[in-house]
């Protein structure tokens, strides 16, 4: 059995002392590179996020909790990056008391959705990459970012077999399993030119009741009818020149898996999308954390995606 233990434990003290402001003594690397969505974008050393980032973060959501619904670990199968990596996806919770990016408070509980992955060399942590939906957070604060989403704006919950805290050694099998699934799915979305039909491409590497936990601004949709429906057909009819899929990291444990590139990719621009019209530039998504279904009781039919985690933030990376 594939041992990705001490990995795991290193990036929960960092969570701990993350969400509690104690000492990192020991955890981060000096020259520790961070990658999280603008205004924050590439940051080198602990100091820098710290002020940056996580020290007003905490100052704006008071008596912040880190509600994980997935934790994994795994390695890299981009062999041009590779390395041993930590990824999880959830919630951070608290109650919002002061302005966070020019977003007023409101004085009620909210929840900042992100997804997170950490790569950890000779017992430390040397890179990480934080995706958190911004604009999930202005529409709980009562803004409207964007016009109507073709998706359901939601608090997504964790996943319905509520198995994605994988904190105890995994059998390798089962990752290796998930990856293919996800391997597959990547290589039938990233071309665009099956000369299938939507649903059926679909088909092919999703399970039919496959859910896509979309970021704010889209929204999230179940099914592949109304996945092609409310998102990915409208992509589609919105974007061409989409780009080769380029990933830092892609990894899996158990029935979960994930990746991120900076960017995946980047398409243009050529039609309208979200309310607005065609102007030539390039869209930049980052990752997904996803679950396929092999293995699973309730599920029937084996070895394709069931669920997906989309962290793409629209309000930057759609650039008009």
């Amino acid at each position: 059995m594939t041992d990705f233990q001490s990995e795991k434990q290193l990036v929960r003290k960092y969570f701990e002392a993350v969400d509690s402001g104690a000492p990192m003594d020991g955890l981060v690397a000096p020259d520790f590179v961070w990658r999280g969505f603008h205004p924050f974008n590439e940051m080198t050393g602990l100091d820098a996020v710290m002020s940056a980032f996580w020290q007003p973060l905490h100052q704006s959501l008071t008596s912040l909790q880190r509600r994980m619904d997935i934790f994994i670990a795994g390695s890299n199968s981009i062999k041009s990056h590779g390395g041993r990596w930590v990824t999880s996806m959830g919630h951070l919770m608290g109650l919002f008391d002061a302005p966070w990016l020019g977003i007023q408070p409101t004085g009620k509980i909210v929840m900042l959705r992100y997804a997170d992955f950490h790569r950890v060399e000779n017992g430390v942590i040397t890179e990480a990459a934080m995706y958190f939906d911004i604009p999930h957070l202005m529409m709980q604060a009562g803004l409207s970012p964007f016009p109507p989403q073709t998706g359901e704006h939601l608090v997504q919950p964790g996943p319905m077999t509520h198995d994605g805290l994988l904190f105890e050694a995994q059998p390798p099998e089962a990752g290796n399993r998930t990856l293919a699934a996800i391997n597959a799915m990547i290589s039938d979305l990233g071309q665009w030119n099956s000369g299938m039909a939507l649903e059926d491409e679909l088909r092919r590497s999703w399970h039919e009741n496959m859910l896509w936990w979309g970021p704010a601004g889209i929204g999230s949709t179940f099914t592949i009818e109304r996945y092609a429906k409310q998102h990915a057909g409208p992509f589609r009819a919105a974007f061409s020149n989409r780009s080769q899929t380029g990933h830092i990291c892609r990894m899996a444990e158990g029935h979960y898996g994930g990746f991120f590139g900076w960017p995946n990719f980047t398409a243009t621009l050529t039609g309208d999308f979200m309310g607005r019209p065609a102007t030539g530039h390039n869209w930049i998504p980052e990752l997904a954390v996803v679950k396929t279904s092999h293995g699973l009781p309730w599920q029937t039919r084996t070895d394709k995606v069931t669920q997906t985690g989309a962290r793409q933030y629209i309000e930057h990376r759609l650039v008009f």
